[in-house]
C-alpha cells in the first residue's frame, strides 16, 4: 500500500503545472468533449508509465543495492530540485487535432510525458518499491488522473487561481521527503 499511497501523491502533486497538465487544457479547450480526452490521458499514461516502471525494476536487478539507494537518492534529490523549475507548454503540434480527441491525446500525452518529470518519477518509484510494480503503476497513473482530470472538465477557468510556486515548492519538497527516506530506510 506504501507504494500506491507514495506514488499517487508525489505524481499528482508533481503534475500540477506540469506541461502534460496544460497539455490537457489546451485539449480541453480545443475539443471540448471530456470522455475521450479523459480516456486517451489514461491509456497513455498506463502504457507511458508501465515501460517507465519496467526500466526502474531493470535498474533495480542491475545495480549493487547499495549503489543504487545511491543513485535512487540522489535522484530524488534531482527531483526537487527540478520541481522547482516550472514547465512551459510545447509548441502545439495540429497535426494530430484532426485524428480526433482520443487519438490526438493519446499521441501528444505519450509523446509528452516521454522524458517529463512525472516518468522520470515512475523509473524511480519502481525501482524503489521493485516488489509493488503494478501499484506504482497504478499509483503514478490515479496521481496523473487525479492531476488532469479537473484540467479536462474545468478546462481554462479555473488555472490562474492556484498559486504555482507554492504546488511546486510541495513537490520538491515530497522528492526531497522521498530522497532522505530512500537513504535511511532498510531495503
Amino acid at each position: 500500500m506504501e507504494a500506491l499511497t507514495t506514488s499517487t501523491f508525489a505524481v499528482s502533486i508533481a503534475e500540477i503545472g506540469d506541461k502534460t497538465q496544460l497539455l490537457a487544457l489546451v485539449l480541453a479547450c480545443r475539443f471540448k468533449k471530456p470522455v475521450p480526452i479523459i480516456a486517451g490521458i489514461f491509456l497513455a499514461t498506463v502504457i507511458n508509465h508501465a515501460l517507465a516502471g519496467s526500466v526502474g525494476v531493470w535498474l533495480q536487478g542491475w545495480l549493487d543495492p547499495r549503489w543504487l539507494r545511491w543513485l535512487l537518492a540522489t535522484s530524488f534529490f534531482a527531483m526537487a530540485v527540478w520541481m522547482m523549475i516550472p514547465d512551459k507548454p510545447d509548441n502545439e503540434d495540429n497535426r494530430f487535432y484532426r485524428l480526433g480527441p482520443f487519438v490526438a491525446t493519446f499521441i501528444l500525452f505519450f509523446i509528452a510525458e516521454i522524458g517529463d518529470k512525472t516518468q522520470i518519477a515512475t523509473t524511480l518509484l519502481a525501482a524503489r518499491f521493485v516488489d509493488d510494480f503494478w501499484w506504482v503503476v497504478a499509483g503514478t497513473t490515479l496521481g496523473m488522473m487525479i492531476a488532469n482530470l479537473p484540467a479536462v472538465l474545468i478546462g481554462h477557468k479555473g488555472a490562474g487561481r492556484i498559486p504555482m510556486h507554492w504546488v511546486h515548492g510541495i513537490s520538491a519538497l515530497i522528492f526531497l521527503a522521498l530522497g532522505i527516506s530512500t537513504l535511511w530506510w532498510p531495503w
